[in-house]
């Protein structure tokens, strides 16, 4: 079993014990992975990539997205919904009419979850390859 090394400091060349996150401190990193936690869940950032070129209705989505449940499309939309990452709008129409759309914030975050999507897409392989070799080792 190989032993981690603490950090060292190299200015005063000394150990010290991790912290809990090398740039931020306690109260920034919770709030970090919270924002983390919701936005890079994979149901999140299939809805925001799905939503890149406007507003797309309910059922429009759940097409779009392979594998999404009804209630997981719901639960993550109200999520980012309740983060002011996507909008909702109710068209009072009969068939009712539902639609969602990102927000300035959302759409400001677009770029970097298109960006871990296609890396993603671009890793997929080499790191199936990695995975499948660690998982032969063990």
């Amino acid at each position: 079993m190989e032993r981690r090394k603490a950090p060292v400091n190299v200015r005063a060349n000394v150990r010290r014990a991790p912290g809990p996150c090398a740039h931020w401190g306690d109260t920034d990193a919770d709030f970090i992975r919270e924002i983390l936690d919701l936005v890079g869940d994979k149901w999140s950032v299939l809805i925001i990539g799905t939503l890149a070129d406007g507003p797309v209705r309910y059922s429009d989505l759940g097409h779009a997205i392979p594998g999404i449940s009804q209630r997981m499309l719901t639960l993550t939309l109200k999520q980012l919904q309740r983060s002011g990452i996507v909008s909702r709008t109710a068209y009072a129409e009969v068939p009712p009419r539902v639609e969602y759309a990102l927000t300035d914030i959302g759409a400001s975050l677009l770029s970097t979850v298109l960006a871990m999507a296609a890396w993603s897409a671009d890793h997929h392989a080499e790191i199936r390859r990695r995975q499948a070799a660690f998982d032969a080792a063990e």
